[in-house]
C-alpha cells in the first residue's frame, strides 16, 4: 500500500474489542480518502488498495454504527462509502477487453462482494433505517439542502450493496438457501428500510426519490421468479414437489434405460479379443469398406465423426450467455418478498409507475433508465397475475399507452442493436426486457377476457380491438424472427419470444373466431417510381394517331391560338414546365414538357399549350428546341402544329400487372420514392399466418427444439404448436423436410425418456410419415431434404415442379421462347440505326407475342448480347428532329451554294427556313452523304500577308494563332452543341460566353478576391521568370493556403482557368494545374491584366502597352466597335456611328488582341483599353471598352 495511504488509513482510528475508538483526525482522513479517489488511474489503484486493506470492514462500518452522532464525520463516511461501493462497471465503463484491465476489473468486483458480505447485518442497515426515518419525519419546507443530499446517498449506497453480483463459485448454494443476497435482503426487513422504501414509493410529496425507489425494488427481486413468489404459502409447497417430482421422474427414466442399454451391449467375451468386422457398403476415406476395430454391440453408435477433433467456434460467432440466472430462495425470505410484493401492488405501483413514466416522458431521467420501468411493468403484473388477479391493482399500465411505449422501445432497441455492432450485446439485453413486458401485457389482457367481471372483459376487448388494428403490432413478431441473431441474443430471448407469439396468436385466433369479420389497418410502402408524366391532361390516355383526325382538329386550335395572342389576357398564368421535387434533373425533362404540350393540345386546351411552351422556352433556351426568343406569334403556331403531329416518345403503362411483376420491377427501380399509403383491409388469419411460413422463422424454432431437454413443458408445447400449424393448417408440411430437422426427430424418437415428450413424439412421427408418402410421387424430394425451402419450393414439391409459373396467370410472364427471341433478334438488328425513333418502343408495337414491358425488352436484349449495358436505352432529351422532303432539299441546296465558301455551317444557319441547331444540320448533312467528316463544315482562315507597319514574326505568329484556335473553337462548338443537344450539357455555349473579366468579376464578387490575386501574381511571375532565363517550361499553380485551395476546387475557377489557357492535370499523372510552356511572358501579362480589378488596372496598364502603329488605329477602333456591338456593351449612339462607318467599308475583320493607352494632342483621352476575354478553352480575346468621363 501506498505509504501516504497507509498513514491516512492510520489516523481513522482503532477497533478494541467490539469498541471502535476513532483518532482526532478521523474526520479529515476520512477526507483525504475521498480526495485521493477522485484521483485514482485507470487501473482503479486507491480503491484496490483499500479493499485489500479491509477499510470498509474494519474502519468504516464500525464509525458508522458506533458514531453516528457525529454528523459530519458520519456523512463524510456514507460519502465515502457510497464511492467505495460504486458498481465496477461504472468505475471502468464496461468490461474491458485488455487482459491486464480486465485482472484489475475482477479485483475490483471481488473487492466489492466481500463489502456485501459485510453489510449482511441488522446493525448496520438499522442505522441506516434510523437516519433515513428521521430525515423523512422533516417536512419539506423544514430540510435542507444537507437532508436531501444524504436522502439520496443512503438510497444510493444501499443500491450499489445490492447490485454487487454474486460469486457462484464461492457461494456454491442450492434453492432453497440463503445466499449472500438472501442475508442482505433479511438484514434490510430486519432494519425496517423496506417499510421506508415503500413509504418512499407510495408518498406524493416524495416523488424525486422514484427512480432510486425503483431502481432499489428491481434489485431486492433479482433472481426471483414471480409465479413462484405468489405461489409460496399455503397449499403451494405442494405444487413445487410435484414439479420436482416430475423432473425426477424424466431423470429415473433416462438413467435407467442408460443402464438397461449398457447391460445388452456386454458382450461374452473379452474386449481385446472382440475381433475386427469390414461394414460392407461403407467407404472409408479411399475406395474400400471400413474396418471396424469393435465388438457388434458398439457398431449402432459408430459414426465416421468418431475420433475427429472438434472444430472450434470463432469467438465472434459464439452463442450470447445466459447473464439472468433464477434461483428459489430460502423460504423466509420468499415469503418477506412475497408480502412486499403485495403491498407494493395495493399501495404503490400504480402512484410510483405513473410517476416514473412521467419522468421518462419529460426526460428527467438518465439514459436507460426506462428498463428499471419495463422490468417492474413485467415483474409485478405477472405477479398480479399468479397471485389473486385484480386488473385495478396494474391499472397505471394496462392501456394502449403503455403497448405503444413498450413497442416504441422494442423496436428502437432493434434498430440500435442492428447499426451499433460494438455494443449490440447490450441493446440485445435491452430488448430482452422490452419483449418481457410486452409478453406480460398480452398475458394480462388475455387473463381479462376470463374474468367474470363484465367491466373487465370490455375493458380488454378494446384494448385487444386496437392492438390487433395497428400494423405495427401484428409485423413485431415477424421482425424479431427475422432479425434474430444468436451471436447477440441468448437462448432465454428465443424461448420468450416464442411463448410470445404464440400467445398473440392464440389471442388473436380467439379473437377472429368471437367476431365475423375483423377490419385492419394495413400500410403499404408504395414505391414511387421518378415521375414520367407530369401533371398530364386524362386526355391523354387515348391519344388520336391518325393524321386526318389531328387535321379535323387543328383548325379548332389555330382559331384558340390566334384569339390568345391577339387577347393576351386569355392566355392562362406562367405554368412551371418541370417538376422541382421530381429526383430527375431539371435538363432531362425536357422531353416530359413536349409531351405535356403535345396532351394540352390533343385536350384542346390552346392557351395552356402556348402558356407551356413559352414557360418552357423561357426553362430551356439553349437549341432552340422550343422556339428561339424573338419568335414570332406566326412561328409559335406552327411550331405547335409541328409538335401536335409529332411521334413523341412516351410512356408504356402496363393495364394488369401481377403482384410478383411489381415486386420484381420495384426491387429493380433506382432511386425511388417510399410514400406510406394507409388504407383498411379485411383480415383473415390464414393469411397472417402464412407470413411465418419462411426459412428464417423455422430456423428459430428448430434452433430452440434443440434444446427441449431444457426447456420447460409449456416452451415445447408453443414450438410444437406453431409447426403444427404450418404444417397442417397450412398444408405445408415440406416446409420442414429438411435434414437437420430430421436427425433432431431421430435423437427424440431414440431417446429414453421420449415418453415424457409424447406431443413431440406424435408431432415427429406425422412429419416423417407425410415425407414418406411425398417421396412415393416425388424422387427429388430426397435432395431437397439439404435445403431450406421457401413456399414457392413447396408447392413445386407437392404439386410439381413447374407448377408455380402456370398458375401464375396475372403473376410473373413465362420466359421468352426461340421463336419470341429470333423475333426479338431481327426486330432490334432492324430498327437500331433508325435515326429519330426509339428502337424499343419500336419493338414493342411490333411484337406479335405476349405483351412485355419495356424493361423486360431492354433486360432481354442485355442477356442476348445484343446491347452492353441497360444505360444504352435510357432516353434522352426530346428535340423536333423531323424533316420533311423540302426542307432537305432546301438544306441540299444552301449547302451546294456555299460549299466553297469560309463558313458554311455559318450561311447555312442562317439562310435556311426551319431554324435548327448547329449539332442537327451537321448531322443531317453527315446523313445525306454530303459530307463525309465534320471536320469539312469548319471555318476556313486564309493566311494574310504580313503587314507592312508590324514585323513579319509577329504577325505570321498571330495568324497562326487564330487558326490553331479556330480550329479548336469549331470542334468545342460542335461538341458542346452535340451535349447539348443530348441533354447532358449544363450550360450552353454559343452567343451568351462570359468575358473573362465579366466571369472575373463575378468570382471576386462571391468572395474569390485573394485566389485572383493569387492567380495574378504566379502568372506575372511566370512572366519574369520567361523573360530572364529566355527559356520556358509548364510551372504548376501550387495553392499553399486554405482558401486557395478551396478555390481550385471550385468549378467556376477552373472554368475561368480554362478560358485562360491554364492546363488541368492529368489523370493519374499529375495533381496540379499548370501554366503551359508555349504561352510567351506578353501573353501571360495581358492574361494577368484581365483578372485586375479597376482600382488595380491603373497599376497594372503601363506594364502591358503596346505600339500601335498610327495607320492602323483607324482599323483597330473600328474592330473594336464590332466587338462591343456583338457583346451588347456598345450604346446607341456608338452604335448609329458604326452603322455609318460599316456602310463605306464591309470588309471582314479579323478580332486582335488590342491594348492601346493612347491619348489626344488635344487634351481629350483616348477611350481606355480593358482586357475581357470573350474565349472558348485556350483562346483569348481581348476587348476594348470606352470609358466616358
Amino acid at each position: 500500500m501506498n505509504c501516504e495511504l497507509l498513514a491516512t488509513c492510520s489516523a481513522l482510528g482503532y477497533l478494541e474489542g467490539d469498541t471502535y475508538h476513532k483518532e482526532p483526525d478521523c474526520l479529515e482522513s476520512v477526507k483525504d480518502l475521498i480526495r485521493y479517489l477522485r484521483h485514482e488511474d485507470e487501473t482503479r489503484d486507491i480503491r484496490q488498495q483499500l479493499g485489500a486493506a479491509q477499510i470498509l470492514q474494519s474502519d468504516l462500518l464500525p464509525i458508522l454504527t458506533q458514531h453516528r452522532q457525529d454528523k459530519t464525520l458520519f456523512d463524510a463516511v456514507i460519502r465515502l462509502m457510497v464511492n467505495l461501493t460504486q458498481p465496477a462497471l461504472l468505475c471502468f465503463g464496461s468490461v474491458p477487453k485488455e487482459p491486464s484491465l480486465r485482472h484489475h476489473f475482477l479485483q475490483v468486483q471481488t473487492y466489492l462482494q466481500a463489502y456485501k458480505e459485510a453489510f449482511a447485518s441488522e446493525k448496520a442497515f438499522g442505522v441506516l433505517s434510523e437516519t433515513l426515518y428521521e430525515l423523512l419525519q422533516l417536512g419539506w419546507e423544514e430540510r435542507q439542502e444537507e437532508d436531501n443530499l444524504l436522502i439520496e446517498r443512503i438510497l444510493l449506497l444501499v443500491r450499489n450493496i445490492l447490485h454487487v453480483p454474486a460469486d457462484p463459485n464461492q457461494e456454491k448454494s442450492i434453492d432453497d438457501d440463503a445466499s449472500v443476497h438472501d442475508q442482505l435482503l433479511w438484514a434490510i426487513h430486519l432494519s425496517g428500510l423496506d417499510d421506508l422504501v415503500l413509504f418512499l414509493a407510495s408518498s406524493p410529496s416524495e416523488q424525486q426519490w422514484s427512480l432510486h425507489v425503483l431502481e432499489i425494488v428491481s434489485l431486492m427481486f433479482r433472481d426471483q421468479n414471480p409465479q413462484q413468489l405468489a405461489g409460496v404459502g399455503q397449499g403451494c409447497l405442494a405444487q413445487e414437489r410435484s414439479t420436482d417430482v416430475a423432473e425426477l421422474e424424466v431423470l429415473r427414466q433416462r438413467e435407467m434405460a442408460e443402464k438397461k442399454t449398457r447391460a445388452l451391449q456386454r458382450s461374452n467375451r473379452h474386449s481385446r479379443f472382440g475381433g475386427s468386422y469390414i461394414v460392407q457398403g461403407l467407404k472409408s476415406i479411399g475406395e474400400r469398406d471400413v474396418i471396424f476395430h469393435k465388438g457388434l454391440h458398439n457398431l449402432q453408435n459408430y459414426s465416421s465423426d468418431m475420433g475427429k477433433q472438434r472444430r472450434r467456434v470463432p469467438k465472434r460467432r459464439q452463442a450470447a450467455p445466459e447473464l439472468s440466472t433464477q434461483r428459489r430462495s430460502a423460504l423466509n425470505v420468499r415469503l418477506f418478498l412475497r408480502d412486499f410484493c403485495s403491498e407494493f401492488l395495493e399501495n404503490c405501483y400504480n402512484r410510483l409507475m405513473g410517476s416514473v413514466k412521467d419522468h421518462l416522458l419529460r426526460e428527467k431521467a438518465q439514459q436507460h433508465d426506462e428498463t428499471y420501468y419495463m422490468w417492474a411493468l413485467a415483474f409485478f403484473m405477472a405477479f398480479n397475475r399468479a397471485s389473486s388477479f385484480r386488473p385495478g391493482l396494474v391499472s397505471e399500465t394496462l392501456s394502449v399507452r403503455t403497448f405503444h411505449f413498450i413497442e416504441q422501445n422494442l423496436t428502437n432497441y432493434y434498430e440500435m442493436m442492428l447499426t451499433d455492432r460494438k455494443e449490440a450485446a447490450s441493446w440485445a439485453r435491452r430488448m430482452h426486457l422490452a419483449l418481457k413486458a410486452y409478453q406480460e401485457l398480452l398475458a394480462t389482457v388475455n387473463e381479462m377476457d376470463m374474468s367474470q367481471e363484465e367491466a373487465v372483459r370490455e375493458s380488454s376487448r378494446i384494448i385487444k380491438n386496437n392492438i390487433f388494428y395497428v400494423m405495427e403490432y401484428r409485423e413485431l413478431f415477424l421482425a424479431l424472427f427475422r432479425k434474430f441473431d444468436e451471436r447477440w441474443q441468448p437462448r432465454s430471448f428465443l424461448r420468450d419470444l416464442v411463448e410470445t407469439t404464440h400467445l398473440f396468436l392464440k389471442m388473436l385466433e380467439r379473437f377472429c373466431q368471437s367476431r365475423g369479420n375483423l377490419m385492419v389497418q394495413n400500410k403499404r410502402k408504395k414505391r414511387k417510381k421518378k415521375k414520367k408524366e407530369l401533371d398530364q391532361p386524362a386526355a391523354s390516355a387515348n391519344v388520336p394517331c391518325s393524321p386526318e383526325e389531328l387535321e379535323v382538329m387543328w383548325p379548332t386550335l389555330a382559331e384558340q391560338l390566334q384569339c390568345c395572342i391577339q387577347a393576351p389576357e386569355f392566355i392562362v398564368d406562367a405554368v412551371v414546365p418541370f417538376d422541382a421535387a421530381s429526383e430527375v434533373p431539371v435538363e432531362e425533362q425536357r422531353a416530359e414538357a413536349m409531351v405535356r404540350i403535345q396532351d394540352c393540345l390533343l385536350a384542346g386546351q390552346g392557351p395552356q399549350a402556348l402558356s407551356l411552351l413559352r414557360s418552357a422556352r423561357e426553362v430551356w433556351p439553349e437549341g432552340d428546341v422550343f422556339g428561339c426568343q424573338d419568335v414570332s406569334p406566326e412561328e409559335e403556331i406552327q411550331l405547335l402544329k409541328q409538335i401536335l403531329s409529332a411521334q413523341l416518345p412516351r410512356l408504356q403503362v402496363p393495364e394488369e400487372r401481377g403482384e410478383e411483376e411489381e415486386e420484381e420491377e420495384e426491387e429493380v427501380e433506382e432511386e425511388e420514392l417510399q410514400v406510406v399509403q394507409v388504407s383498411e383491409k379485411e383480415f383473415r388469419f390464414l393469411d397472417y399466418l402464412k407470413r411465418f411460413a419462411c426459412s428464417t422463422v423455422v430456423r428459430s424454432y428448430v434452433l430452440l427444439l434443440r434444446s427441449y431437454k431444457q426447456n420447460s413443458a409449456h416452451t415445447n408445447h408453443c414450438i410444437v404448436k406453431m409447426l403444427h400449424r404450418l404444417a397442417h393448417d397450412l398444408k405445408m408440411e415440406a416446409l420442414l423436410f429438411q435434414l437437420s430437422i430430421f436427425c433432431l426427430f431421430n435423437r427424440l424418437l431414440s431417446d429414453p425418456a421420449a415418453g415424457a415428450y409424447k406431443e413431440l413424439v406424435t408431432f415427429a412421427k406425422y412429419i416423417l410419415a407425410k415425407f414418406f408418402t411425398l417421396t412415393a410421387v416425388n424422387q427429388k424430394a430426397f435432395v431437397e431434404l439439404l435445403f431450406w425451402k421457401n413456399t414457392a419450393v413447396v408447392r413445386e414439391m407437392t404439386e410439381g415442379y413447374g407448377s408455380v409459373d402456370s398458375r401464375s396467370s396475372g403473376g410473373r410472364l413465362p420466359g421468352w421462347s426461340t421463336e419470341e427471341e429470333a423475333q426479338l433478334r431481327e426486330l432490334y438488328l432492324a430498327h437500331k440505326d433508325v435515326e429519330g425513333q426509339d428502337v424499343v418502343d419500336t419493338i414493342l408495337a411490333h411484337l406479335t407475342t405476349a405483351p412485355r414491358t419495356r424493361r423486360q425488352v431492354i433486360h432481354h436484349l442485355v442477356r442476348l448480347g445484343l446491347a452492353d449495358s441497360v444505360k444504352d436505352f435510357q432516353r434522352k432529351g426530346t428535340n423536333i428532329v423531323l424533316w420533311t422532303e423540302d426542307q432537305e432539299l432546301e438544306l441540299q441546296r444552301l449547302f451546294e451554294e456555299f460549299q466553297d465558301s469560309d463558313d458554311v455551317m455559318g450561311h447555312i444557319m442562317k439562310n435556311i427556313t426551319a431554324k435548327r441547331s448547329r449539332a442537327r444540320i451537321v448531322e443531317k448533312l453527315m446523313a445525306l452523304g454530303l459530307v463525309s467528316e465534320r471536320r469539312e463544315l469548319y471555318k476556313k482562315r486564309r493566311k494574310k500577308l504580313a503587314s507592312s507597319n508590324m514585323p513579319n514574326g509577329e504577325d505570321s505568329l498571330k495568324d497562326f494563332n487564330e487558326e490553331d484556335t479556330e480550329e479548336e473553337e469549331n470542334v468545342l462548338d460542335d461538341k458542346s452543341e452535340e451535349e447539348e443537344e443530348d441533354g447532358g450539357a449544363d450550360e450552353a455555349q454559343g452567343s451568351s460566353v462570359l468575358s473573362t473579366e465579366s466571369l472575373g468579376q463575378t468570382l471576386y464578387h462571391e468572395g474569390f478576391s485573394t485566389p485572383l490575386l493569387w492567380l495574378q501574381n504566379c502568372l506575372i511571375r511566370a512572366a519574369e521568370d520567361r523573360e530572364e532565363d529566355g527559356c520556358s517550361q509548364s510551372v504548376p499553380l501550387v495553392p499553399l493556403t486554405e482558401e486557395n485551395e478551396e478555390a481550385m476546387e471550385s468549378e467556376q475557377f477552373q472554368q475561368l482557368l480554362r478560358k485562360l489557357g491554364i492546363q488541368p492535370p492529368v489523370l493519374g499523372q499529375e495533381t496540379f494545374w499548370r501554366i503551359p510552356a508555349k504561352l510567351r511572358p506578353t501573353h501571360l501579362r495581358r492574361i494577368a491584366a484581365s483578372l485586375s480589378q479597376p482600382q488595380e488596372e491603373k497599376k497594372l496598364q503601363p506594364e502591358l502597352e503596346l505600339e500601335v502603329p498610327e495607320g492602323q488605329g483607324h482599323d483597330q477602333e473600328q474592330r473594336a466597335q464590332a466587338r462591343k456591338k456583338k457583346a451588347g456593351l456598345l450604346s446607341p449612339e456608338e452604335g448609329g456611328a458604326t452603322a455609318k462607318k460599316e456602310q463605306l467599308k464591309v470588309a471582314p475583320k479579323k478580332r486582335q488582341l488590342l491594348d492601346s493607352d493612347e491619348e489626344d494632342e488635344g487634351g481629350n483621352k483616348a477611350p481606355e483599353q480593358e482586357t475581357p476575354g470573350i474565349q472558348k478553352k485556350t483562346r483569348l480575346h481581348v476587348e476594348e471598352e470606352d470609358e466616358t468621363d
